[in-house]
C-alpha cells in the first residue's frame, strides 16, 4: 500500500473531538435544519388528527434510519476517492470499470443537487426569520431574508476560514438545543415515541387518506444526506459517523416535541407558524430565533461551498465551461468561484421574491434532490459490483432504495405544478449545460489531427538554430491533449512551421493529465531532444489548481539544475539575469468555420458548445498562465465540409 493510502486510510480511522466538531459544523447543517420546515410542510393546509402525526414521526424517524443512516452514513461513505466523496468522486472512482458512459448518470446527480442548492439557502434562511412573525405578525421578512442572503454571498470572495472556526460550536449549541427543546415540548410524556414503531408509517402510506402523498414532505427530512458524502474529505468517515449517532438523537427527540404539540392541537391547523417555533418557550423565544437563523446561515454557507466543489469538481472532469477559481484560504478544499458565486445569488433572490414564503418554497424543494440520490444509488449499485460483493446483496439493497426513493420521487412530483417546475427546469438546464458541453469537446476532440512528431523533428531543430529567422522567444511552450510525445497535433507543426516560422531555442510540449484522484500533484519530463525538445506530463488531481505556469517553471530549473538542460551557450544569457530566458505559451483557439454542412442535431450541439464558451475563462488563467507570456492563434474547425460547386471562369 503506498504511502497516501495508508495516510488516507488512517484519516478516516480517525476519530479525534476536533474532526468531529468540524464534522458537525459543516456536514450536517442542511439536515441539521430541516426541523425547521419538514413538519410544516407536511401539515400545511391539513387538519392535524392523531393518525397523520404518529404516522408522520415514524416516517421521518424510518426516513433518516434507511436514507441518511443505512445509505449514507454506512455504505456511501465507504466509497472514498483517496479520501474525498461526492457523485463526480464516486463517478471517477468507478468509470475505470465500467466505462465513461457512467458520465451521465453523474452528470444528472450533480445538475440536479445543484438546481437544488438555488432553493435550500432562501427555504433555510426564510424559515428562520419567519419566526418573527410570531411576534410581529405584519412584519415583511422578504427584505431580511435577501439581506441576509446578499451579506452570505458577499462573504464568500474572503473565505470562511475565520468565521468556519464558529461554525462547529455554533451547531453544538443548535443540536443541543433542539434536542433539548423536544424533551421539554414532551413534557415527559414520552409516549409519542411510540410512534418509532413503523407500523405507524404503514398504517400512514396505506390506509389513511392522500396519506402517501405525505411523503412529499416527509422527504425534507432528509435533504442533506447528500452532503455527508459530498464533505467526507474534510473531516474523515469515521468522525462524521460517530457524529451522526449524536446529531439523529437530537433531531428525532426534537421531531417528538413537535408531534407532541400536533397531538395537542388535533382537529387543528399550524397556520402559518412552523410547528417548531410553537414549542419554543416564550422566555427564549429572541435567543432561539437568533441561534436557528445562525444555523441556517451556516447551512446554506455549506451547501455554496459544496456547489463550488461540485463545480471544480465538474470543470477538471471536462464536463462543464472553466471558470476562474479562487482559493481564497490555505484550507484544504476551500475554493470560490465568482461566477458560481453571483449566479448562485440572483437564483436565490429570484426565488425568494418568487415565492415570498418559506411554506410556498416546500414545493419547489425536495424534488430535484431525489433525482440526485436515485442517480447515486444508481452509482452505488455499480460501486458495490466493483468491489466484489455478492451480487444477491447488491441486489436487495438496490431494491430497498430504489422502492424507498421512487416512492418520494412520485409522492414529490405533486409538486411539479405547485413550484417543483422550477428546479426540475433549473436542474435539466444545467444538464444540458454539461451534456453540451463534453458533446462538444467529444466532437471537436475526434476532428482534431494527430501527426508523428519525430517525422518533423529536423526541421524543428534546423529552425532553431536558423540565424536568418527573427527569434521569437527562448521558450515556445505548447499545450497538447496529446498524452504521450510519439503524437502531436497537426495545428501545433503547423504554427511551428508554417505562416511564420517561430524559432525558439527549445520548444516544450505540455500536456495536462487530470488524474481521478483529487489531490496528486506530480510530473514527468521525456528529453527528445537535449537542448532542442522536450515532453512534460503534469499529472493532476481533479481538484487541484492547474498552476501551469508556476509548475513549468519549477520543472524548468530543476531540469537546469540535474543538467538535463544546458543553456549556456545561449548569447542573450550576458544581458539576462535569468539563465532560463523569456518564455512564450502558445494557444490555439478555434471557432466553427462557415464552411460545415451538419446534421440538425450536431449543428445544435456544436452552435451551443461555441456559445458555452463565452461563459468560460481562456484557457490562460485556466492553466495559471502570465497573460503578458500567452498568444492566441485562432483556427476554423470544420466537423462536415459542405459541398460547394467548382465556379466557373467567365468569357
Amino acid at each position: 500500500m503506498s504511502t497516501n493510502a495508508m495516510n488516507t486510510a488512517s484519516f478516516h480511522q480517525r476519530v479525534t473531538f476536533a474532526g468531529m466538531l468540524i464534522a458537525v459544523g459543516i456536514v450536517f447543517g442542511d439536515i441539521g435544519t430541516s426541523p425547521l420546515y419538514t413538519l410544516n410542510a407536511v401539515f400545511h393546509g391539513k387538519t392535524i388528527t392523531e393518525d397523520l402525526a404518529l404516522g408522520a414521526l415514524s416516517c421521518i424517524f424510518w426516513t433518516l434510519v434507511f436514507q441518511t443512516s443505512i445509505k449514507y452514513v454506512l455504505i456511501t461513505l465507504q466509497a472514498d476517492n483517496k479520501g474525498e466523496g461526492g457523485i463526480f468522486s464516486l463517478y471517477a472512482l468507478i468509470r475505470r470499470y465500467f466505462g465513461k458512459w457512467l458520465i451521465y448518470p453523474a452528470m444528472a446527480g450533480g445538475a440536479f443537487l445543484m438546481a437544488d442548492g438555488i432553493i435550500t439557502p432562501p427555504i433555510s434562511v426564510a424559515s428562520a426569520i419567519e419566526g418573527v412573525q410570531k411576534v410581529y405578525p405584519a412584519i415583511n421578512t422578504i427584505p431580511i431574508i435577501i439581506g441576509i442572503l446578499v451579506i452570505l454571498f458577499l462573504f464568500q470572495q474572503f473565505g470562511t476560514q475565520n468565521i468556519g472556526r464558529v461554525f462547529g460550536p455554533v451547531m453544538i449549541v443548535w443540536f443541543g438545543f433542539i434536542g433539548i427543546l423536544g424533551i421539554w415540548a414532551m413534557g415527559g410524556n414520552l409516549t409519542v415515541l411510540k410512534a418509532l414503531n413503523p407500523s405507524y408509517a404503514y398504517h400512514l402510506l396505506i390506509n389513511v387518506p392522500e396519506g402517501f402523498w405525505l411523503l412529499g414532505g416527509i422527504f425534507l427530512c432528509t435533504t442533506g444526506a447528500e452532503a455527508l458524502y459530498s464533505d467526507m474529505g474534510h473531516c474523515g468517515r469515521n468522525n462524521i459517523r460517530i457524529s451522526w449517532i449524536f446529531i439523529k438523537i437530537m433531531l428525532v427527540f426534537n421531531y417528538a416535541g413537535q408531534t407532541a404539540w400536533l397531538l395537542q392541537h388535533t382537529g387543528t391547523q399550524i397556520g402559518n407558524i412552523s410547528p417548531f417555533f410553537h414549542i419554543v418557550p416564550d422566555i427564549i423565544y429572541w435567543p432561539a430565533l437568533i441561534i436557528a437563523t445562525l444555523a441556517t446561515i451556516i447551512a446554506s454557507q455549506a451547501l455554496i461551498s459544496g456547489c463550488f466543489t461540485l463545480i471544480n469538481e465538474a470543470i477538471r472532469l471536462d464536463i462543464w465551461p472553466r471558470h476562474l477559481v479562487i482559493f481564497p484560504s490555505n484550507i484544504k478544499g476551500q475554493l470560490y468561484i465568482p461566477f458560481i458565486n453571483w449566479t448562485l445569488m440572483a437564483g436565490c433572490i429570484a426565488m425568494v421574491i418568487h415565492f415570498e414564503k418559506s411554506t410556498n418554497m416546500e414545493a419547489a424543494f425536495g424534488l430535484s434532490v431525489t433525482l440526485t440520490m436515485l442517480m447515486s444509488t444508481f452509482l452505488i449499485l455499480f460501486y458495490m459490483i466493483s468491489r466484489r460483493i455478492p451480487l444477491i446483496i447488491v441486489g436487495l439493497v438496490t431494491a430497498i432504495f430504489l422502492t424507498i426513493e421512487i416512492s418520494f420521487l412520485i409522492a414529490n412530483l405533486q409538486k411539479v405544478k405547485e413550484g417543483g417546475w422550477i428546479t426540475l427546469l433549473i436542474g435539466s438546464i444545467l444538464f444540458m449545460i454539461m451534456f453540451i458541453w463534453q458533446k462538444g469537446r467529444k466532437i471537436k476532440s475526434a476532428l482534431t489531427k494527430m501527426v508523428a512528431l519525430e517525422k518533423y523533428l529536423p526541421l524543428i531543430k534546423q529552425l532553431s538554430i536558423d540565424p536568418n529567422i527573427p527569434k521569437f522567444a527562448t521558450n515556445a511552450v505548447y499545450l497538447t491533449t496529446s498524452p504521450n510525445s510519439k503524437k502531436i497535433e497537426r495545428k501545433i507543426i503547423d504554427s511551428i512551421l508554417t505562416k511564420s516560422p517561430k524559432r525558439a531555442d527549445i520548444y516544450w510540449f505540455v500536456h495536462v493529465n487530470v488524474l481521478d484522484e483529487p489531490y496528486a500533484m506530480t510530473y514527468r519530463v521525456e528529453t527528445i531532444a537535449k537542448n532542442d525538445t522536450y515532453f512534460i506530463v503534469f499529472e493532476l488531481g481533479f481538484r487541484v489548481e492547474p498552476r501551469i505556469d508556476y509548475f513549468f517553471r519549477q520543472v524548468v530549473q530543476e531540469l537546469s539544475e540535474s543538467g538535463q538542460l544546458d543553456l549556456s551557450g545561449r548569447f542573450e544569457m550576458q544581458y539576462q539575469e535569468n539563465i532560463i530566458g523569456d518564455f512564450k505559451f502558445v494557444l490555439s483557439d478555434s471557432f466553427l468555420s462557415f464552411d460545415n454542412d451538419m446534421p440538425l442535431w450536431k449543428n445544435f450541439i456544436m452552435k451551443s458548445y461555441f456559445n458555452l464558451k463565452y461563459l468560460a475563462v481562456k484557457e490562460s488563467v485556466n492553466f495559471g498562465l502570465d497573460q503578458s507570456n500567452v498568444i492566441y492563434e485562432k483556427y476554423p474547425l470544420i466537423v462536415n465540409p459542405i459541398k460547394i460547386p467548382k465556379i466557373k471562369r467567365s468569357e
